[in-house]
């Protein structure tokens, strides 16, 4: 699979087609030592918890002004750019191309040079930038601002990355730039309409020169920026880059600026403080009063993205976005927010599972709902990591899957960053996959390198039977095995059998996580390309369909921590996924919230203790390491003293 430096995407393609022809550290929940607090109260907060975003969008006259503004820096720099801005929930608005602009990006390759997947590929520039805007507005809320930037921070092998942090653990969001994906069963398309969330045409962007846009203190959008021609990521935090793309797309934010004191750099993750931008506002050109009208270059169109035009974004909460309040016979909580079809009806109501063939006793409407509100009511009362100001209750998505991946219900609060959207239904569906006695017959009738990760995983893990429902796997034990180093960080130790070895590796080729979407991503690039008319499905994968449904990862999986499966007595039925605030919040809402469901309902619950991943002890370089299942904040509520919730458990 190595190729030269400049590979294309029709190489990507008949890649993906030749392919086609094969064949924490932290003591888990459950363990011994501190003594058992005990779950918290059951009984949920009751009024209104959270406060609705105001419903502010981007007139058709304010992309414009976005656009102008970065257009004008970027001729005042003398680095002619594309441009693409997004509103909140990604539709894309307008894509402006300047003359000289570089028609393609180019992925960093493998550190030594030997490329698999998208490492080495020249991709579109517009879909670089409409990536990198996407990132900006979905990694966004009213109580953080993330710029691309701070992707790039989150989601490498050490965290923060620098060369002399080698030994630290990965980024706490590691792997999330494989979500958004444009064959996710979740995202919608441009053909859908004006609908959200909107796919992405390369997932999250770790590039530098995204940001979010704002009025009011109320995000709208994104905008992106791609000029230098490379769609890359910045592996120093340590020193301060002058970065074209960056200057470019702040720029562009004037006006629109995220408020400062719920920017990246206000927020701390593991105790190291988030990077939001190299570029200054106070190093500028003066780009006042520009104008798209008198400013060189074209609006383009990007098929299945955007037509050629300028068009005013919707207001996040609307209808019209996609993403509403609940109604009460939708969900009690008077909270919540769901996912809507703008027509009134919600995509993914609560519902009892689809697998009644397959397992006997699926999880049931009652159960299901169950869940959904125990895991809303433990979420309500958490502290927030990621959120200013102190002490906010922490904002997430919340999804439950059946052991098919069937949706049974998706909701989440109001100001939740986007991103976690699809990104729960990915750590619901990757939990409950991996915990599967289908898990390894599935990935082994999969097409290309997949099958392989199979036999890695049973030899490093010295189990023949690995994958087939011996052991509960919850997205933090899923991760401990797709890391480049294990355990995670530690230099001189092997790979995951998950991961890419750590001198293959890099962002843009994380293991069985971008091995399993590699097709997918090679017909969607031909499509926008216009080079082939058939789009990717919407279903992540080569894996086998299940009862004619979709796949059970329909929107690829996901490696960073928030999920568990969900089980009765020892019978996997399904999956719970948690996204949008620090990882153990996410963990905590998920285990916690389950085990609080078991005690309302009953018959349902977590894993039972003896066969969660945490038992499972591997032998590297002499020493036993143990997985990880779940790993809860120390003290997390807001309205009790409470500490090692999850512990015993």
């Amino acid at each position: 699979m190595t190729m030269a430096r400049g590979r294309t995407i029709g190489a990507l393609a008949s890649l993906a087609m030749l392919a086609g022809c094969g064949g924490g550290n932290s003591a888990p929940a459950g363990g011994g030592g501190d003594p058992v607090q005990g779950p918290p109260p059951t009984n949920p907060p009751t009024g209104q918890l959270y406060a609705a975003p105001a419903q502010e969008s981007l007139s058709a006259g304010e992309v414009e002004t976005v656009i102008a503004q970065a257009a004008a820096q970027a001729s005042a720099q003398g680095t002619p750019a594309v441009i693409a801005v997004v509103d909140r929930v990604g539709n894309v608005l307008g894509v402006f191309s300047m003359p000289g602009a570089p028609v393609t990006a180019a992925i960093p390759e493998a550190p030594n040079g030997q490329n698999i997947d998208i490492q080495g590929l020249d991709v579109p520039t517009a879909a670089a930038a409409i990536s990198k805007a996407i990132t900006g507005a979905y990694l966004s809320s009213g109580g953080n601002a993330f710029s691309t930037r701070v992707a790039s921070q989150i989601v490498q092998e050490h965290f923060p990355p620098a060369p002399t942090t080698a030994g630290l653990e990965s980024g706490p969001l590691f792997g999330v730039q494989f979500s958004q994906l444009p064959c996710s069963d979740l995202v919608t398309r441009m053909a859908d309409g004006m609908i959200g969330p909107q796919r992405s045409p390369l997932g999250l962007a770790a590039d530098p020169g995204g940001f979010p846009l704002y009025k009011n203190g109320v995000v709208v959008g994104g905008v992106g920026v791609l000029a230098d021609g490379v769609y890359g990521f910045d592996d120093n935090i340590l020193d301060v880059d002058a970065d074209a793309d960056e200057f470019i797309a702040l720029a562009g934010t004037i006006g629109f600026e995220a408020p400062t004191d719920i920017r990246a750099d206000r927020i701390s993750a593991d105790g190291t403080s988030l990077r939001y931008t190299d570029a200054t506002y106070g190093a500028l050109a003066n780009v006042a009063g520009a104008n798209l009208a008198g400013t060189p270059g074209t609006l383009v169109a990007v098929r299945s993205y955007n037509n050629g035009t300028i068009r005013a974004g919707t207001a996040y909460g609307s209808e019209a976005s996609g993403v509403r309040a609940a109604r009460a016979a939708e969900f009690s909580n008077q909270n919540a927010f769901v996912l809507s079809d703008g027509a009134g009806t919600n995509r993914f109501p609560v519902r009892g599972g689809t697998d009644g063939a397959d397992i006997g006793a699926p999880i049931s409407s009652a159960e299901a709902t169950a869940i959904l509100e125990e895991a809303f009511a433990v979420m309500s009362r958490a502290r927030a990591q990621i959120r200013r100001p102190l002490d906010s209750r922490a904002q997430v998505t919340i999804s439950l899957v059946d052991t098919r991946g069937r949706v049974l219900g998706i909701v989440r609060s109001p100001d939740a960053p986007i991103f976690g959207t699809d990104v729960s239904l990915q750590k619901a569906r990757t939990a409950n996959f991996f915990s599967g006695a289908f898990a390894a017959g599935e990935l082994q009738a999969a097409q290309g390198e997949v099958p392989q990760f199979v036999g890695r995983l049973r030899a490093f893990l010295n189990d023949p039977a690995a994958l087939t429902g011996s052991h509960a796997f919850a997205d933090r034990s899923g991760g401990n095995l797709s890391r480049p180093y294990f355990p995670d960080g530690e230099v001189g130790t092997p790979n995951g059998p998950l991961s890419r070895p750590i001198a293959q590796f890099n962002p843009f080729s994380t293991g069985l996580q971008s091995a399993l979407v590699l097709q997918n991503l090679a017909q969607h690039l031909q499509f926008v390309t216009l080079q082939s008319n058939t789009d990717t499905a919407r279903s992540c994968s080569t894996l086998p369909d299940i009862a004619g449904q979709g796949t059970r990862i329909d929107n690829g999986i996901q490696i960073f921590p928030g999920s568990v499966p969900v089980y009765r007595g020892s019978q996997l039925v399904g999956g719970l996924g948690v996204s949008g605030d620090g990882i153990d919040q996410d963990d905590m809402i998920s285990f916690l919230g389950l085990h609080n469901a078991g005690l309302r309902a009953g018959g349902i619950g977590n894993a039972p203790k003896g066969i969660r991943a945490d038992r499972i002890v591997v032998t590297v370089n002499g020493r036993q390491t143990r997985l990880r299942y779940v790993n809860c904040p120390f003290a997390p509520f807001l309205d009790n003293p409470a500490q090692n919730v999850c512990e015993g458990l």
